[in-house]
């Protein structure tokens, strides 16, 4: 054999690997697509260890945070279960989606709009949903699909624990024969394996062992776990153990705090909760930490199944809740509010060789942002349409600021969202006159400014430098005209991108429901 010269051996030896590239399989020169592990609680706010609440022990959603970007100052666009996941999952405010209210679907109004999974769907991902995504009624509708969107996913589970199917008539709540929408709890002899947010768990390890073979498709897997939703059920051994009551803290100096709240920011008072004692206070805490901890522990079952089967580098993973939640303050428990605790939410992404680890991001974002975020990521072509904006750039530095603002929604009067007030004090002077009108709250990363109807049913500023809690309102202090002033000119041009473009109204099809709004 005549040995090849050294010029002759490099142009060689490239054209035999081009060869060989050339009979290989696309798929194998390709750079696998990333996939996408959504998870979601409900009603969860950010009472958990990495959020920096020392009661809580959620040890695997803070280990989750420290494998990527924790969002400090994350909102959801409207703290009601179904106007925001249907606002989260089409990347549209609710203005555009038309949803204001529980037990609709997007489709209703917008039906041609494409849904976050379903980009990745028509984009040759799995879609599977499991569990709560869109909405549901807690706990009727556990163990059906709720008011899912079927063009969304192209599977479905929908496990029932013994919360729903036996334990109803045990459950304490303050309104007889009502769970969801009331405050309710109860600590469970049942273990974990036999409540919903398990089973979800084990449906999800499932699905992760059959997308772990070889020549699976990338998935985008949804997750939605109940928990802490009312009611309050976690087994008893050991997760209200970890909460003594005697460590509940009880909001003090409500009426105080109340004095300066424009009537319309309390308007989600139930009166059913005026007869509570400090006792069942205590008990309804613990309870909703409890069920913060078995949640945790679901999610830990999940993250646990990703790394075991060898996903965990291909997968972007996201955690957060639908919107915020009260305890108490304010006088306020639940949502339907526009204060931190209502709008705020949870936020953990990670992004294998994007994000970087054991970080944090102070910048305020929104919901609205995770569709674009996502497309982005894994190389999905998302609608033009979407209102938000990609985290990406904060994903690589999260001192990024981004747009900077985020913006929530809360309808009020005429029976939709959180009604007329009932209550004693400030909260009884609500007075719509049977109308509707929405309340808008700008979060910048110093202010929260509020302006109910346009102002005329009363703002709100509370200035998180030195006033973390919303204690003290300072909008119609002389010393603060320039800066409400500034805030309210920045807030309205904020609420008029929550409309479709000029000329892009959408037909909202919904004839019982039509948009009560018109865009600017």
């Amino acid at each position: 054999m005549i040995p090849l010269s050294p010029s002759l051996r490099l142009p060689l030896s490239l054209s035999l690997l081009l060869f060989l590239s050339l009979l290989l399989p696309i798929s194998a020169v390709a750079a696998p697509k990333k996939n996408v592990l959504f998870l979601i609680a409900d009603d969860l706010n950010t009472m958990l260890g990495a959020y920096g609440d020392p009661l809580a022990r959620t040890p695997n959603i803070d280990k989750l945070a420290a494998r990527g970007v924790r969002f400090d100052r994350a909102y959801c666009t409207y703290p009601l279960c179904g106007p925001s996941r249907n606002s989260m999952l089409t990347g549209l405010y609710a203005n555009s989606t038309g949803i204001h209210n529980n037990s609709q679907i997007f489709r209703e109004t917008i039906p041609n709009q494409l849904s976050l999974p379903q980009a990745f769907r028509q984009q040759g991902y799995f879609a599977g949903r499991i569990g709560k995504l869109y909405h549901y009624n807690v706990p009727n509708s556990v163990g059906t699909s709720g008011h899912d969107d079927p063009a969304s996913w192209e599977l479905q589970l929908n496990p029932a624990g013994v919360e729903r199917t036996e334990e109803h008539p045990k459950i304490t709540t303050l309104t007889p024969g009502q769970f969801g929408g009331t405050l309710s709890w109860y600590a469970s002899p049942k273990s974990d394996e036999h409540h919903t947010d398990a089973m979800l768990a084990a449906d999800a390890e499932w699905v992760l062992e059959r997308s772990a073979k070889p020549n699976q498709r990338p998935f985008f897997l949804a997750v939605g776990f109940f928990r802490p939703h009312t009611p309050y059920v976690a087994p008893k051994d050991p997760y209200f153990g970890y909460y003594p009551r005697e460590k509940m803290r009880i909001v003090p100096a409500i009426k105080a705090d109340q004095a300066d709240i424009p009537a319309a920011g309390l308007a989600s008072y139930k009166r059913e909760q005026d007869n509570m004692t400090d006792d069942q206070r205590r008990d309804a805490l613990q309870a909703y930490y409890a069920s913060i901890t078995f949640m945790d522990a679901q999610v830990g079952r999940v993250i646990d199944a990703l790394d075991r089967l060898g996903l965990a580098e291909s997968t972007i993973i996201v955690f957060t809740s639908d919107h915020g939640y009260l305890t108490g303050e304010h006088g306020l428990w639940q949502k339907q509010s526009l204060f931190e605790e209502s709008a705020r939410v949870p936020l953990l992404i990670v992004a294998p060789g994007v994000a970087k680890a054991k970080t944090a991001a102070a910048s305020p974002v929104s919901h609205l942002d995770l569709f674009p975020t996502l497309a982005e990521l894994a190389g999905i072509t998302a609608p033009a349409n979407l209102q938000g904006q990609s985290l990406v750039p904060l994903l690589r530095d999260p001192s990024a600021t981004g747009r900077g603002w985020a913006l929530t929604q809360m309808m009020r009067g005429g029976g939709g969202g959180a009604g007329k007030a009932k209550g004693k004090g400030a909260a009884a002077k609500v007075d719509s006159g049977g109308g509707r009108f929405s309340g808008y709250s700008l979060r910048t990363p110093r202010w929260r400014y509020t302006e109910w109807d346009e102002g005329k049913q009363g703002r709100e500023l509370y200035d998180h430098e030195s006033d973390p809690r919303e204690l003290t309102n300072l909008a119609t202090l002389p010393a603060h005209t320039v800066t409400v002033a500034a805030l309210s000119t920045q807030l309205q041009a904020a609420v008029k991108t929550t409309f479709p473009p000029s000329g892009q109204v959408p037909e909202f099809i919904n004839s019982t429901w039509p948009p009560i709004l018109v865009a600017p």
